[in-house]
């Protein structure tokens, strides 16, 4: 197993302190929008919060572009820093663009699906964290196992988005149909986005081991 960690330059460790930031905030991201669904008071509060967590992932990403402008010599390719970097600011913009739709769209309170899928969705940024966390030492065992779980958190939001839309038709009212489906398609497609970072995790540590 290579500690690239041990073989950096001060300057050039500052890639993966980036990225632990960035995926520290994206947690944070998770865990404000399952407090909501969680405790659905005081909703334009947390949701002001939540924009709040995603311009500073969007601080992140700018500070880790600016970086690989700057840096000759970086750890891992650039593309892929550039990548993975931003694969991961996508689950946060989806975060964000949930908790928008909850209050635009004056959703009474979240239905249990929701908040099924938003203990999903954080269950598997919590494991992207702990991937972030062991980034350095490419080939560690730990981080393909926590890619493998994001997969199965993925495929198990696929099962109950369409649970959800399968009662949600039941319903037979038009509106709430539209608006409910969109909120359930862009939580499910924010656990396709961990997937998205988790598939390029998996190209890095096979370039690298």
């Amino acid at each position: 197993m290579v500690n690239l960690k041990e073989l950096l330059l001060p300057q050039e460790k500052i890639f993966f302190q980036l990225l632990e930031q960035e995926s520290n905030n994206v947690l944070r991201g998770a865990e404000a929008l399952n407090d909501v669904m969680v405790s659905y008071q005081n909703l334009p509060e947390k949701r002001q919060h939540i924009k709040e967590i995603e311009h500073r992932g969007d601080e992140i990403v700018h500070s880790i572009y600016e970086q690989l402008r700057r840096t000759f010599i970086t750890p891992l390719d650039r593309d892929e820093i550039g990548k993975l970097a931003s694969l991961y600011d996508d689950v946060l913009d989806f975060i964000d663009a949930v908790a928008d739709r909850l209050q635009l769209y004056e959703i009474g309170e979240p239905t249990e699906g929701m908040r099924k899928m938003a203990t999903l969705l954080l269950s598997a940024v919590e494991q992207i964290d702990l991937a972030f966390g062991l980034i350095h030492e490419i080939g560690a065992p730990e981080i393909e196992a926590r890619c493998n779980e994001v997969d199965r958190l993925e495929n198990e939001a696929d099962d109950l988005l369409n649970e959800c839309v399968v009662a949600l038709f039941r319903t037979r009212d038009a509106i709430t149909i539209i608006k409910m489906k969109e909120i359930y398609e862009f939580m499910e497609t924010t656990t396709d986005k961990c997937e998205d970072v988790v598939l390029e995790l998996r190209n890095i540590i096979v370039e690298y081991s």
